[in-house]
């Protein structure tokens, strides 16, 4: 059987765990396409899986080969898959719940990928998917309208950065918080009013705001809650927030995800992308091969955008 390179771990821990290696490169069953991949991304649920804590949610198999997000090249379609065919540039966020992009060869469900945006490279493509449909899903629960106000902690990061665009194109005022270095960076993707929170206190800024999303979660979660107008609604990502305190506050809260099988509105997104209404930031790209550096720099929870693991073809 065929082999290909890619970072697998076959027990959860820190850094250590993830190895670069061969492994048997998989067939695409129906409904599915194996893609000869280009990038992949390293988000932070990729981290929380190796760690080990998202056992309650997934019941994985080993060794397991991490990573949601895939950019590349359609080389072999499952029965049934007419939406692609060998040749046709695509990318995925990929079903978290198996074997992910860490490799060479990638299978995804057809449902799951789009073609990728015509007017950026696989490693920018590659950082969309899994940040783009978890902001997406904020914003479409938070109904955000022309003229409300939304809070958006961590602002700088992956899904922050494009939270911030797409609360902007809903008519949002966007108030977001980030380090003293990512300041000008917010005023370019569209912050009204960026907040250096290791020198301001958030609170002194905000108040009565119609939505908070939290990319953070612990003390930074909790001195959220008073900031909201009364029906405002609080999602986070990283953190189930407490109905026992929304109801005290009277407000509303929702634990968000990116949800499952996103192709359709990835195509929306790369749309978007051609179009030059929505950029993704890629701050650091590492070859494949230096997983372990990558899981420790986004471990840091200091990147702005996204770091893309590059695959040599």
């Amino acid at each position: 059987m065929a082999l290909m390179k890619a970072v697998s771990l076959e027990r959860y821990g820190n850094v250590d765990v993830l190895q670069y290696g061969d492994t048997l490169r998989p067939t695409p069953g129906a409904g599915e396409v194996l893609i000869r991949a280009q990038a992949t991304s390293v988000n932070p649920f990729d981290c929380a899986v190796r760690a080990g804590y998202v056992t309650g949610y997934y019941n994985y198999n080993f060794p397991l080969i991490l990573g949601l997000d895939v950019a590349g090249t359609v080389v072999e379609c499952g029965t049934g898959v007419t939406k692609f065919a060998p040749g046709d540039l695509v990318y995925a966020r990929t079903d978290p719940s198996r074997n992910g992009a860490y490799a060479e060869y990638v299978l995804a469900c057809a449902e799951e990928a789009a073609a990728s945006p015509k007017l950026v490279e696989p490693v920018q493509a590659a950082a969309i998917p899994h940040v783009a449909l978890t902001a997406w899903a904020m914003v479409e629960t938070a109904d955000l309208r022309p003229g409300q106000t939304v809070l958006i902690h961590g602002a700088a990061g992956g899904v922050g950065h494009l939270a911030v665009q797409f609360a902007k194109m809903r008519g949002a005022r966007v108030i977001g918080t980030a380090s003293v270095q990512n300041q000008d960076f917010l005023r370019t993707i569209g912050v009204d009013v960026p907040v250096d929170y290791t020198t301001t206190p958030f609170e002194s800024v905000a108040s009565n705001v119609d939505a908070v999303f939290d990319t953070i979660g612990g003390e930074t979660q909790q001195r959220s809650w008073p900031l909201l107008k009364p029906g405002g609604i609080l999602l986070s990502i990283v953190q189930p927030p407490s109905q026992e305190i929304a109801e005290t506050y009277g407000v509303r809260q929702q634990f968000a995800g990116a949800g499952m099988a996103g192709g359709e509105q990835l195509a929306k997104f790369a749309a978007m992308v051609d179009a030059g209404q929505l950029k993704v930031t890629v701050s650091k790209v590492l070859p494949l091969s230096e997983a372990q550096r990558a899981h420790m720099l986004v471990e840091g929870r200091h990147m702005r955008g996204k770091l893309v693991l590059e695959i040599a073809q």
